[in-house]
């Protein structure tokens, strides 16, 4: 674990060592990386070398006083993969998830496969449900926890969250046509209780090419906690399963054709 600089911002970083398949870990908004390494990368590290990166103004990456866009995230992301000098699995939860598919559209040159877990691919895919506020009781909760990391210290809380509804109301606005563009290999993951309606994920998962669709039963959007040996054992499934995928019946896969680079 160390610190290195991405489109010149001070970011902290887990640099997979080199041997086995890279997997990346995208973490969600207003998270770290620690979530992820500590829920699903044990399990994964056992097949892959496993990485991760906080992204600016997350965990313990320095901020800056640009507002997060989720374009920018994926330029980031796309820095971080070019630093690694080498094609990797990109594993996305949320936010995190988001990225990915904007990543896999304008760059599938660095990415051999993508797990999407938890995503909407367009704001207006999201239930209805109330975003966090600073006069919330429960804001004071996550800024101590955000403060555990931050460079800048509690006082910067207030400026995060308020950045992240943001972008939350604006973003990611991908289209199905955008969608349709992606050539890489995709599994889409979310809980039956996510914060995306299933109309919204089965959508997603239909305009991608030959994707794959993975409803984890008795979950929330943080199915990655909640049935964190079942998500690794899919996880790990797809990423080292021959494609493209042969079944007994299809009827959406009768076209499925070769997936290039991978």
């Amino acid at each position: 674990m160390t610190t290195i600089k991405l489109r010149g911002n001070r970011t902290w970083a887990k640099i997979p060592v080199r041997g086995r398949p890279a997997v990346i870990l995208l973490h969600g908004g207003m998270s770290s990386s620690r979530s992820m390494l500590r829920s699903i990368g044990p399990g994964l590290s056992t097949s892959f070398n496993v990485g991760a990166f906080d992204r600016r103004g997350h965990g313990r990456s320095a901020d800056t006083a640009q507002p997060f866009t989720y374009e920018d995230m994926a330029e980031e992301t796309i820095a971080f993969i070019e630093y690694l000098d080498r094609r990797v699995h990109l594993v996305g939860h949320s936010d995190g998830a988001n990225i990915a598919l904007l990543v896999a559209q304008q760059r599938p040159d660095l990415l051999k496969r993508i797990v999407a877990v938890g995503a909407n691919y367009h704001f207006d895919g999201l239930m209805d449900f109330p975003l966090l506020r600073v006069e919330d009781p429960g804001f004071s909760q996550w800024a101590i926890k955000y403060a555990q990391l931050a460079p800048e210290g509690i006082e910067h809380a207030a400026v995060v969250l308020e950045k992240t509804n943001a972008m939350f109301r604006s973003g990611p606005s991908m289209t199905k046509q955008d969608l349709a563009m992606i050539e890489v290999p995709t599994l889409v993951m979310a809980g039956d209780d996510d914060v995306a309606t299933l109309e919204h994920t089965t959508t997603l998962y239909e305009s991608i090419p030959n994707a794959q669709l993975a409803i984890v039963p008795g979950t929330s959007h943080a199915v990655l906690k909640e049935r964190t040996k079942e998500c690794v054992h899919l996880i790990e499934r797809f990423l080292r399963q021959k494609l493209p995928v042969v079944t007994y019946s299809p009827i959406r896969r009768t076209t499925a054709g070769h997936f290039p680079g991978d």
